[in-house]
């Protein structure tokens, strides 16, 4: 069922998902025969990921080589003037501040007190995904932070309805670095992908020509394992 309302959303709730790669056309067929994503360009230079012809994602060619292969995670906001003021008050940083995204809405690039990168979105023509909580679309977002009472304190206040609100149902978590990863990895977001089984969808990644960077495991919001695409993006599939 699409959901692509902007009154679905509350302030801190994932609302989109975004690639920056080095090469779309490598990036269109990895994805596409993973996760049955077909494409199409975007005026904005972006092109936009569909699943059974609602949006899903998007991917972005990589603009500077330095910039990181990586998959990035949208909060869905009605203003994003007034959060990043709030995120500068709580100890976050603003790395690019909100601009208009072509008449589809507003961006913003912002981190956590300890670093972990994220974007906020308020919509203007599109809400945000179309799908989600099925296969082949976003299903949930961890993140991985050294300091857990630190990030709990800083999202817990920033998005406080999203999490813990009325009727709340989030698709955010908040887990120690070295639960899953190296303890030298930094802190950051994990996007996660559903599909049906977890087996069958490694060895397409594989075959694919991206790997698995760690094995299934079970957590509280279902069986996960982290896979890298054909050029180096993290993510994570999911089975609930």
């Amino acid at each position: 069922m699409a959901e692509n309302r902007a009154s679905e959303y509350t302030e801190g709730t994932p609302c989109w998902v975004d690639a920056q790669l080095p090469d779309l056309e490598a990036g269109k067929r990895f994805y596409g025969e993973l996760f049955g994503w077909t494409f199409e360009d975007q005026p904005t230079g972006t092109v936009r990921a569909s699943k059974d012809g609602d949006p899903v994602a998007s991917l972005a060619r990589k603009t500077d080589g330095r910039l990181p292969t990586v998959w990035t995670v949208s909060f869905f906001t009605p203003d994003a003037d007034a959060l990043c003021a709030r995120i500068r008050a709580a100890g976050g940083q603003v790395v690019a501040p909100p601009a208009p995204f072509g008449d589809l809405g507003r961006t913003a690039l912002v981190t956590d007190p300890e670093g972990a990168v994220f974007s906020l979105w308020q919509p203007g023509a599109t809400a945000g995904f179309g799908r989600r909580h099925e296969p082949g679309a976003f299903a949930w977002v961890q993140l991985y932070t050294r300091d857990t009472d630190t990030a709990n304190a800083f999202y817990g206040d920033l998005f406080h309805d999203a999490l813990f609100g009325e009727g709340a149902d989030p698709d955010f978590g908040r887990a120690p670095v070295s639960e899953v990863f190296a303890p030298e990895m930094p802190p950051h977001l994990l996007v996660h992908f559903a599909v049906r089984e977890l087996e069958p969808a490694l060895e397409r990644v594989t075959r694919l020509g991206g790997r698995t960077q760690v094995p299934p495991f079970d957590t509280s919001y279902g069986t996960a394992a982290v896979v890298t695409d054909n050029q180096g993006a993290s993510f994570a599939l999911l089975r609930r």
